[in-house]
């Protein structure tokens, strides 16, 4: 999910490191999550979590969600839509694949090369980061072929492939889209400001080379109850688009993929350093950050506020919150959700 360090390039926004104030959904988080070890608490996650009604007001806060914070890969619908209102012609499956940190596998591959190949276009024009399989099995099997990092197999290159083929369909620069000034990274500061009802604040190159807007995560929540809700026009079309093909959202494996299946018309997004965006139908919007920035616990988290405020699906959220900690590679403990 857009997880490897990029290096700055000259059409990438400035990644050297000032002195802005931490985000109050970092420094002051309370602790959500405990890692226990038979019986004995090993260790403590702190985070934030927020529930929004459709309207944007605050129905459950835990911590201050007040704060900005990257949504990271959790943005990628938003990407997407302003992709859709810039023109861009895809079907369904194709669009999941452009809200997507896919896992690599050859169907994820195999579709991507085809949003390119629609577009004239060739793994060449691809600027996201190199990488292997985000899959396990993907990646031993890509590796044991003497295969290097390739931009196709990074868990982005299904955004990055869709928005080449949206500059293709409005005659854009191909070499500049990752810049922020860019008409499509303008497009989708628009769209995440539109949907979001923030303004975004700081900008930075995400893991794979794309721009990335903070908002704060009371924003993402409000952005994903909008899209959930949506009956209509393109941010209906990104909603039917993840829930019919939810294994090109994530993968296989993928906690984001089960979750979307196990729920009835739930919207999702995963994103790195342990970010969680979710909609609901009736337009409520909830996102959960794990302050330091760790995957184990935000399934676990997502899964108790879920829990909370009355979603039924009891082996879904099952599922969620299955984080064995293992000692002589047996369970012997659990990460557990705490304060939700």
């Amino acid at each position: 999910m857009s997880d490897h360090a990029q290096t700055p390039s000259a059409n990438a926004p400035d990644a050297t490191p000032d002195a802005t104030p931490v985000s109050p959904a970092l420094a002051d988080a309370p602790v959500v999550a405990h890692v226990v070890r038979a019986g004995f608490v090993e260790s403590v996650h702190h985070g934030t979590v927020v529930v929004t009604a459709p309207d944007g007001s605050v129905e459950l806060e835990v911590g201050d969600a007040s704060g900005p914070v990257f949504p990271r890969s959790s943005s990628k619908p938003l990407q997407a839509l302003a992709m859709l209102r810039s023109g861009l012609q895809t079907d369904d499956l194709h669009l999941a694949l452009a809200c997507s940190s896919h896992s690599g596998e050859d169907f994820h591959v195999a579709a991507a090369r085809e949003i390119l190949a629609g577009a004239g276009l060739t793994e060449t024009d691809l600027q996201n980061t190199p990488d292997y399989p985000y899959d396990e099995a993907a990646r031993i099997a890509w590796i044991a072929n003497g295969l290097p990092k390739q931009s196709i197999v990074q868990n982005c290159s299904g955004k990055h492939a869709s928005m080449l083929a949206t500059c293709v369909t409005n005659g854009w620069d191909l070499a500049t889209y990752r810049d922020p000034a860019h008409p499509l990274q303008v497009a989708v500061a628009d769209t995440v400001r539109e949907l979001s009802g923030a303004e975004p604040g700081a900008v930075a190159v995400d893991g794979c080379g794309a721009p990335i807007h903070a908002i704060p995560l009371s924003a993402l929540a409000l952005a994903f109850g909008r899209l959930a809700a949506a009956t209509d026009g393109p941010e209906a079309r990104i909603s039917a688009a993840i829930r019919a093909y939810p294994e090109y959202l994530g993968g296989t494996h993928r906690d984001v993929t089960t979750l979307i299946r196990g729920v009835d018309g739930l919207v999702a997004k995963d994103g790195a350093e342990a970010v969680y965006a979710v909609g609901l139908p009736d337009g409520r919007g909830v996102a959960v950050k794990v302050a330091d920035g760790s995957s184990r616990a935000r399934p676990v988290v997502l899964a108790a506020v879920l829990r909370r405020i009355g979603v039924d699906a009891e082996d879904t959220l099952a599922a969620l919150e299955h984080q064995p900690v293992l000692g002589h590679g047996q369970p012997v403990g659990s990460v557990v959700a705490v304060g939700i």
